[in-house]
């Protein structure tokens, strides 16, 4: 594990020699977290044999995440739009699916020319009433981060998303509505000092938006200036389809663009690997039209 000291030294050394091939791992905090530590047992890939496969591949299920990280996968210069996402993978706050909702989605990215930015972030939760809280403070920091770097790694400060499943689908849609003033820790650098929010969320199987009664929880504070979204859910998903009709409910009202898009079949964790006759698999193909519709992936020279 790098100390923050030598990361912000890689950091200056290998600025402009970002690529797609060899990602560049940060903290994304200079000193301890925010909120109470917890004494762990070491980071590690908790995926035992007998496992459920998905796609009929394994996963890697990283656990006891205590130090937040982000890796920054460049796409091929002759293809780069500027546009940047940072992927918030799921796992219930217990884990993170780390490359079926992290790295095979960073590849994806990379090949429609858009920065992504992998968060590592805290888990397992802390408070079991915030279970989002760590997330979410790591999640409006590395946008932070992002936007406070979009020079030096080329990247539109006005085009930088976020998308998350699962749980990784709650910190995004999470971060994508509290506002710059609604910070959930407390400033602790000059980045801090940069805006926080989203340009515009993509939500798969986003989990815990709802009440009991499946109406929009009351915190979730929805409003005019809440980022366009996208929206992926399977009908017989464990995960109530009503999460992404409650958000996009209240995007509507608020007078927010949105797509929603909502299969029979496909249940919950599928990530982004196709599956023959399960069409919720081809999900990447309408985000990439919607990212190109709203204008995410117009290249420089194309604005």
């Amino acid at each position: 594990m790098k100390s923050p000291l030598l990361t912000a030294l890689v950091t200056i050394a290998s600025a402009s020699t970002l690529s797609a091939a060899e990602p560049i791992v940060l903290d994304i905090w200079p000193g301890e977290p925010p909120g109470p530590a917890r004494e762990l047992p070491p980071e590690a890939d908790q995926t035992k044999i007998g496992d459920n496969l998905i796609a009929g591949g394994p996963i890697i299920k990283l656990g006891n995440v205590s130090t937040p990280q982000i890796a920054i996968h460049r796409p091929p210069a002759d293809i780069d739009t500027g546009a940047a996402v940072v992927v918030c993978p799921g796992g219930g706050h217990w884990i993170l699916a780390y490359d079926l909702e992290g790295t095979e989605v960073a590849e994806w990215l990379n090949e429609i020319g858009v920065t992504a930015v992998v968060l590592k972030y805290r888990v397992p939760f802390r408070d079991k009433d915030k279970r989002w809280e760590m997330a979410v403070q790591d999640g409006q920091r590395t946008m932070s981060i992002v936007r406070a770097n979009a020079k030096k790694w080329e990247i539109d400060p006005g085009r930088i998303g976020i998308l998350g499943f699962s749980a990784g689908g709650e910190l995004a849609g999470r971060v994508s509505t509290f506002t710059d003033a609604e910070r959930q820790y407390e400033p602790v650098d000059d980045i801090d000092k940069v805006s926080c929010r989203p340009d515009f969320s993509v939500l798969i199987y986003a989990a815990r938006f709802i009440d009991e009664d499946g109406a929009l929880k009351k915190d979730i504070k929805i409003t005019e200036k809440t980022p366009p979204a996208f929206f992926v859910h399977a009908y017989d998903d464990r995960v109530s389809v009503l999460n992404p009709l409650a958000y996009a409910t209240a995007l509507k009202k608020a007078g927010v663009p949105a797509e929603l898009h909502i299969f029979v079949n496909g249940g919950h964790g599928y990530g982004l690997r196709h599956v023959d006759g399960l069409p919720v698999t081809d999900w990447p193909v309408a985000c990439r039209a919607w990212l190109k519709a709203i204008g995410m992936l117009n290249r420089p020279k194309d604005r």
